[in-house]
């Protein structure tokens, strides 16, 4: 499984590859400098591994680096920001 994620601009996404053929996904909108995060999913056969967090810490760092701020609308990054302080200074608002 490789852990990497990377900005897919073209699909307005941050992918994170599974295995063959699967990927983790977080859409996004840009709007001036922040990123607003819509909606992310797993694949259903990899549920409850893990993956939506290691997807999420990927988001996280890449956004950190690209100086952005963001907005967490989806449920499951809203979650995942409010229980890891590392990431609170990049909340917008």
């Amino acid at each position: 499984m490789n852990n990497s994620v990377e900005d897919n601009v073209t699909y307005d996404r941050y992918e994170m590859p599974i295995a063959a053929g699967f990927i983790a996904a977080a859409y996004d909108r840009i709007e001036d400098d922040t990123v607003i995060l819509v909606h992310t999913e797993v694949p259903f056969e990899y549920s409850g591994q893990g993956i939506g967090s290691r997807l999420a810490d990927g988001v996280f760092d890449l956004i950190r680096q690209s100086g952005r701020k963001v907005v967490p609308k989806c449920t499951f990054m809203a979650k995942f920001s409010a229980s890891h302080p590392e990431y609170r200074d990049m909340i917008a608002g």
